[in-house]
């Protein structure tokens, strides 16, 4: 059924042109469109009809025009743009319906005009009353999709899908299955197909380092979401189409000197992500767009009947959905909240309809295509969340949607040329807590602007505002590929406010990213000051920064390395030494080493500054206009899911066991490595070197979660 664990089975003869589920889906599908075709019989001028059965004949001959023409526009959208095939799609569908109703003689249709009012209202409640009786119109989109493909024979080459929901932690996981938020993951889990196993995202927890190093085996010299980059003077944001691009040859370039590869780099596919892992086959892709190219990816997608319509009433919804959410948060008082108006509004509804819609689409394609590897990546849950709150109502909806997504997929993938494995990777958790702004009634940029000037007066910094949304990336790349090859839409050349100009003298650029801010220093050489330097240009910067509400620690360069320094003691990152209180202390034993990786990159501020952990409530605060956030220490922001199948067993040399009591996967690159293994022992990716011992063993009773992650989750939350 679709949403079980998928698992191993025999492989049987070709699969019947119809089958009796089939039969039945296309049945529940013509009377909700019939029903859809009545109603705007009855809103409509211009639209007749004899009797009700002829509504029904037009719903039949609506679904066999859309299989018939398929076959035909296949050739044609191959050359054509996403453009040209979403025009296209729209046209045949209006055609198709036209032909519907004046090729019967029980109906009648007066005007054009009415046409298009009949396109709108039957779309509108065809969606509707699919909803009401119950059908999935993306399972009924994958069963079309497949029906006509073989089935793989026996020891066929095995392939392997894997779904990155971003910002799901490994206690949400755990929450959401108790409370039927996830019914897919649960079902997996509890009839152990599949075990949940936590592991650590390091500094920087955010989704480029652990895409990079999830799609390219490093994280290499990414610090943050954005930051100052020195060797091209301006700031990188990796949700520009073009810095990510910058970013991916930078990881490419890193990866071969590791000698490794990128994980889709056999002939994968890459559906929704900010880099492609080298996959042959990009969609979405934020560092690989370049506008235009083939439309034939959407052409399934336009052409379901009615199924733009349905996403488009859904990203109505959901635009209706979060103005009464934000507005139940005021009346309510809920705390802590931000206000959520403007591009989140829209950019909501894109991620958690259109966008979700687009994706599923296009990850069935390359499944039914059979590609080795595809690697999607649903934002919709880390969206909601950085505005609305980590385990609030509109956030746990928001992942249920991806569940139910999680179904769908599980179901193409069991129907498909290859015998996929299911495998559901976080990249990062969620902390949460009242922004830097609200507990120090300024932003981190006016603060920063504020100690500057008191030693140079009217001498203005730098400040890069960082307020760009994570999920825009996405809409850009989809505007973009949209747009005629060639051109560059407004929305794809936008940017944050910019300081690539020359910064002039004794100016500081500050970007943020969740709760960590970096600043950097343009005229200094790899834009770092050592911390005396510093004090020697402005020596209110540190101390005001240290004494600000809401501040955890700074770190900088000392003159033997890197230091970080607390309101009441500092730390010596290169000797362990502790001078007062440890500024690390409130965030885990494990801070020291990431924040000196950080701090010897050669993308590293001069200093990094991080939000203080509340110790009355767990919270961490944000220096961006986010309720839930990631990017840093603590909380949970740090914990990371990966949902694997359960005879899949993590290899004991890739554990960490540095901090006493723990045994676990660190870094997204280690992940990585586990995953090429047990893609190489499964014979999805060619052994091009002997495979790394892997234990196999039998499915796991009971409920899947590792106990010995759950238990150290527990812990730590227990500790903060």
């Amino acid at each position: 059924m679709p949403g079980d664990g998928p698992a191993r089975r025999p492989r049987g003869p070709r699969r019947p042109l119809l089958t009796a589920r089939d039969a039945h889906d296309a049945l529940l599908s013509v009377v909700p469109t019939a029903l859809a075709l009545w109603i705007s019989g009855q809103v409509v001028a211009g639209v007749e009809y004899a009797s009700p059965a002829w509504l029904l004949a037009a719903s039949a001959l609506l679904l066999l025009g859309d299989v018939l023409v398929r076959p035909v526009l296949g050739p044609l959208v191959q050359v054509a743009g996403p453009a040209a095939t979403v025009a296209l799609g729209v046209a045949v569908q209006l055609l198709v319906l036209h032909t519907a109703l004046t090729a019967l003689p029980g109906l009648e249709l007066r005007s054009l005009g009415a046409l298009g009012q009949v396109y709108l209202v039957t779309g509108l409640v065809a969606v509707v009353a699919r909803w009401l009786v119950g059908v999935n119109d993306s399972s009924w989109v994958v069963r079309d999709l497949l029906r006509r493909r073989p089935r793989a024979a026996a020891g066929a080459a095995p392939g392997l899908l894997v779904v990155q929901v971003d910002g799901l932690s490994l206690p949400l996981l755990r929450f959401g299955v108790h409370a039927g938020t996830l019914p897919t993951i649960a079902r997996w889990l509890r009839t152990g197909s599949h075990r949940a196993t936590g592991w650590r995202a390091p500094l920087p927890s955010t989704t480029p380092a652990s895409q990079a190093g999830l799609l390219h085996g490093t994280t290499g010299d990414v610090p943050a979401f954005r930051w100052w980059d020195p060797e091209l003077q301006r700031v990188l944001v990796a949700n520009r189409p073009a810095d990510a691009a910058v970013i991916e040859e930078r990881l490419v370039r890193a990866a071969r000197a590791a000698g490794r590869e990128g994980l889709l780099a056999h002939d994968g596919a890459s559906i929704g992500n900010v880099f492609s892992g080298e996959a042959a086959h990009a969609h979405l892709v934020v560092s690989t767009s370049r506008g235009g190219g083939s439309g034939r990816p959407y052409l399934r997608y336009v052409l379901r009947p009615f199924g733009l319509a349905r996403s488009l009433v859904l990203t109505a919804g959901e635009v209706v959905k979060e103005l009464y959410q934000g507005w139940q948060q005021r009346v309510r008082r809920v705390e802590p909240r931000i206000r959520r108006r403007g591009w989140y509004v829209l950019l909501r509804a894109l991620t958690n309809a259109l966008l979700r819609d687009l994706n599923v689409a296009l990850v069935a394609e390359q499944l039914a295509a059979g590609r080795p590897v595809v690697f999607v990546d649903f934002l919709d849950y880390d969206e909601v969340a950085h505005h609305a709150g980590a385990a609030r109502a509109e956030s746990l909806d928001a992942l249920a949607g991806v569940d139910r997504v999680l179904g769908t997929l599980a179901a193409v993938a069991a129907s498909s040329p290859r015998d996929y494995r299911v495998v559901v990777v976080s990249d990062h958790g969620q902390a949460q807590g009242p922004t830097f702004a609200q507990v120090a009634g300024r932003t981190v940029q006016d603060l920063v602007a504020d100690l500057v000037q008191r030693e140079h007066p009217g001498v203005p910094s730098r400040v890069a505002s960082a307020r760009g949304e994570e999920g825009r990336g996405r809409v850009d790349v989809l505007v973009r590929d949209l747009a005629p090859a060639g051109h560059a839409p407004r929305a794809s050349r936008r940017s944050e406010p910019r300081v690539d100009e020359a910064a002039g003298p004794d100016a500081v650029v500050v970007v943020t990213a969740g709760c960590t801010a970096l600043l950097s220093v343009p005229d200094a050489p790899g834009g770092r000051l050592e911390l005396g330097e510093l004090a020697g240009r402005w020596p209110a910067l540190v101390p005001g920064l240290l004494a600000a509400p809401g501040v955890g620690f700074v770190a900088g360069h000392g003159r033997a390395g890197p230091v970080v320094l607390g309101p009441a003691g500092e730390h010596d990152l290169l000797t362990g030494r502790v001078r007062g209180g440890d500024p690390l202390a409130p965030f885990g034993p494990r801070a020291a080493g990431e924040v000196l990786r950080v701090m010897r990159m050669s993308t590293a501020p001069a200093l990094l500054v991080h939000s203080a952990v509340d110790e009355r409530t767990g919270e961490v605060h944000a220096f961006e206009e986010q309720v839930a956030h990631h990017g840093g220490l603590g909380g949970e922001q740090n914990e990371a899911v990966l949902v694997h199948p359960a005879d899949w067993v993590v290899d004991e040399d890739l554990l960490d066991t540095s901090v006493p009591g723990e045994r676990l996967l660190v870094g997204a690159d280690t992940v990585h490595r586990q995953l090429v293994r047990w893609m190489r022992a499964e014979g999805v990716l060619p052994a091009a070197e002997p495979p790394a011992p892997s234990r196999r063993e039998g499915r796991a009773e009971g409920p899947g979660i590792d106990r010995a992650g759950a238990e150290r989750a527990g812990a730590e939350g227990a500790g903060r």
